[in-house]
């Protein structure tokens, strides 16, 4: 089973992308994961600037976005996803190792979907991402006019 259309990952450490990627890969969860290492580079996909100039509409199907990041970190993302009109219906989530309140609060205050801290042992991670990615597979109902690939 996949999840329908592509994932955006927004995320520094790279243990922790080869983690995510190697359990979506395990359960057949991803058509295609894009990997991002900042928060500018996430804007510049998103808004499909500078390296990103060329790729097509598409907005991706759920965006999995750490909070720590170089450059622009990851509230400051959610904040310019969520106030603009063409980005705001991406389901965000933030999959971070913050367990502060005050970063759990500002997520959701500026319109995260979900709010996911990260395990620190291997096999809770593991599971962690794919009861994330069965639900965005499964469950979750994806915006109207989204465009689900099978």
């Amino acid at each position: 089973m996949d999840i329908l259309g592509r994932i955006l990952m927004v995320e520094d450490d790279a243990r922790d992308v080869e983690l995510t990627l190697t359990a979506l890969a395990d359960y057949n969860l991803t058509n295609e994961v894009v990997v991002i290492h900042d928060g500018e580079q996430a804007l510049d996909y998103l808004y499909r600037r500078g390296n990103f100039k060329a790729r097509n509409n598409e907005n991706p199907a759920v965006l999995l976005l750490d909070l720590k990041l170089p450059k622009v970190d990851g509230l400051e993302v959610l904040q310019q996803i969520k106030s603009d009109e063409t980005l705001r219906m991406i389901p965000v989530v933030v999959l971070t190792s913050s367990r502060e309140e005050r970063d759990m609060v500002a997520s959701y205050k500026l319109g995260v979907n979900a709010y996911v801290v990260k395990p620190v042992d291997f096999h809770e991670f593991v599971n962690a991402i794919k009861e994330l990615g069965m639900f965005w597979a499964i469950v979750n109902e994806p915006p109207p006019g989204s465009i689900r690939k099978m």
